[in-house]
């Protein structure tokens, strides 16, 4: 039986730690890790979302906001490991 690779959002999980890890003790290090996270994800928004990349941008900014329980159900089905079970 092949082991099971990990989906994307683990691996993505997994980076975060990885970042937080090399900012060692230093102040803020979880909040840190996420901002670079988050400056490669706006650039990724941006070259590869077309000329609606900033209106999706902010519906998903608008979840987190406004619906937290969508949020975290999105991220858990986007924990699959193939394309085809990934959901928005």
């Amino acid at each position: 039986m092949a082991k099971r690779q990990p989906s994307p959002t683990e691996r993505v999980e997994a980076l975060f730690h990885e970042l937080v890890d090399h900012y060692g003790a230093g102040d803020e290090r979880e909040l840190r890790a996420a901002a670079k996270l988050l400056l490669v994800a706006l650039a990724k928004f941006r070259a590869h979302g077309g000329e609606r990349w900033s209106a999706l941008l902010d519906e998903y900014v608008d979840i987190v906001k406004r619906d937290p329980a969508r949020f975290e159900r999105m991220l858990r089905s986007n924990s699959g490991t193939s394309p085809d079970e990934l959901q928005a």
